[in-house]
């Protein structure tokens, strides 16, 4: 099986969950792997982070400058013109890391998935269209480019999600955060957004959240 890059870690010995952590445009694996002590998560949690890294691509928004990206943003505007065949070809990467953990046994219901802006656009589509249950999606700063066309897996259907966004964010307008969610209840998905006073970032509060949600998705999968 061939995968992307990726940063691993562990918590302890032979964990028996999997989180699955997707960077931003222009970032890579290591943007949010030094996230993982400040979660201050209990011992007894087993947890496998995995923190891919982007192949490098000419995204057009950057004047085709090579970087690290999901999938190419063809016109930065509310409703972001984005490649999907790239995007899809990405969560098809991140189906791979899925498949594998499930190899290396772990169960479906414990892989969380959590993603950063154009990450987070690939985690909506990987767990919202994944054919087996998987634990909960965490959405950060992020907007559902696919969900005009996704197909929706009756296996999520109860999929905890949790959306987070920054109220002062210029790059992924809040209005997109808000979108996703309204999209999501409109189809009975059980969502928790949170908003918090900052750009297009990560704060204190918002990490005490994340590993709120991280307890809860994985004690309720045990």
């Amino acid at each position: 099986m061939s995968l992307l890059p990726a940063i691993e870690h562990e918590t302890s010995p032979s964990p028996d969950a999997t989180v699955i952590w997707l960077h931003g445009l222009g970032a890579d694996g290591y943007d949010f792997a030094p996230i993982v002590p400040e979660l201050n998560l209990p011992p007894d949690l087993r947890i496998r982070f995995l923190f891919p890294h982007a192949p490098s691509i000419p995204v057009t928004v950057n004047n085709g400058y090579v970087m690290p990206a999901w999938f190419d943003i063809l016109v930065m505007d509310i409703d972001r013109k984005v490649d999907v065949p790239q995007l899809l070809v990405s969560a098809e990467a991140i189906n791979r890391f899925i498949d594998r953990e499930l190899e290396r046994g772990i169960d479906s219901r414990r892989i969380v998935l959590a993603g950063f802006s154009q990450g987070g656009a690939v985690a909506y589509q990987v767990c919202l269209s994944h054919p087996r249950p998987l634990g909960g999606l965490i959405a950060m700063s992020t907007y559902f480019a696919t969900s005009d066309s996704i197909v929706l897996s009756d296996a999520n259907c109860n999929l905890p999600i949790e959306i987070h966004h920054g109220v002062h964010d210029p790059v992924v307008p809040p209005a997109l955060g808000i979108r996703a969610g309204e999209f999501l209840k409109e189809r009975g998905y059980a969502i928790n957004f949170r908003s918090y006073p900052m750009e297009h970032s990560v704060c204190p509060q918002q990490i005490d959240h994340i590993s709120q949600a991280l307890q809860r998705f994985l004690m309720t999968a045990r």
